[in-house]
């Protein structure tokens, strides 16, 4: 298997298969492929693997992709980013936020990941389901906007807003904080908790969360259309930006019943 990742904002990855080689994605996940590269969609170990990986931010169903005669396959995620390809060891794990996976080798696991600790589940903004990754094989994972790595050295600690978290090692642990100070609450725009990681491991951060886009696309339309067919459903998801944005989308395609 040989790999090619281009573009800047929005990338793709271009895979070169030998007769005999197989990967595997989560659904809507591939761009384009050659002929000769044969597919077969299923649940990936039963119903029960498919729920779980729903349950982690995944689908439901994985798209395994086998190569009858030498040729290319080609992946793009969803929302500008980078992606980011891993060669994992054998038992090898990485944990990752939901929606970080794009693709890898039959070889490797996709699996659900549990959150440690009950407040890091409820207040990180992360949920108590992550997904987590197992080697032997190679991983391409996606993360928005722009990727910095770091190496925590052990008891080490760096607090991050929860939704720049997107990847990290299992031994990197999570907990919650609650930001300080009665004006960095009301006015630092920052929520009231944030993240805390500390280690030792590598943890991979990335510079844009898709909701802090979606929240500023939100500020940008139109009332009539953030409101129009979908201001219930933005309603009934909590209100604010997010919940505006996310209500006029599902009024688009649903239309204004």
């Amino acid at each position: 298997m040989r790999y090619d990742i281009s573009g800047t904002v929005m990338q793709t990855v271009s895979i070169d298969l030998d007769r005999g080689e197989r990967l595997f994605s989560q659904t809507h996940a591939m761009a384009w492929m050659s002929d000769g590269i044969g597919m077969d969609t299923h649940t990936g170990g039963g119903l029960f693997a498919g729920l779980k990986r729903a349950m982690g931010g995944g689908s439901l169903f994985i798209t395994e992709y086998s190569a009858e005669q030498a040729g290319h396959i080609a992946f793009a995620p969803r929302f500008p980013g980078k992606i980011l390809p891993v060669q994992l060891a054998p038992g090898q794990s990485l944990i990752c936020r939901k929606e970080t996976f794009l693709c890898a080798e039959a070889s490797v696991t996709l699996d659900i990941a549990l959150q440690q600790r009950l407040g890091a589940g409820v207040f990180a903004g992360e949920g108590f389901i992550l997904q987590r990754v197992t080697g032997p094989g190679t991983v391409f994972l996606d993360l928005s906007g722009e990727v910095v790595e770091k190496t925590l050295a052990p008891g080490e600690r760096l607090r991050v807003h929860a939704g720049h978290i997107g990847i990290q090692e299992p031994n990197v642990s999570t907990e919650i904080q609650m930001v300080r100070g009665f004006r960095n609450v009301l006015f630092g725009g920052e929520g009231l908790f944030l993240a805390t990681l500390t280690g030792p491991g590598r943890i991979w951060l990335q510079s844009m969360p898709i909701l802090n886009l979606a929240e500023e696309i939100a500020r940008h339309l139109p009332n009539g259309e953030s409101a129009r067919g979908g201001g219930n459903v933005g309603a009934a998801l909590g209100g604010g930006a997010a919940g505006a944005a996310i209500g006029g989308l599902l009024g688009g395609i649903f239309g204004n019943e």
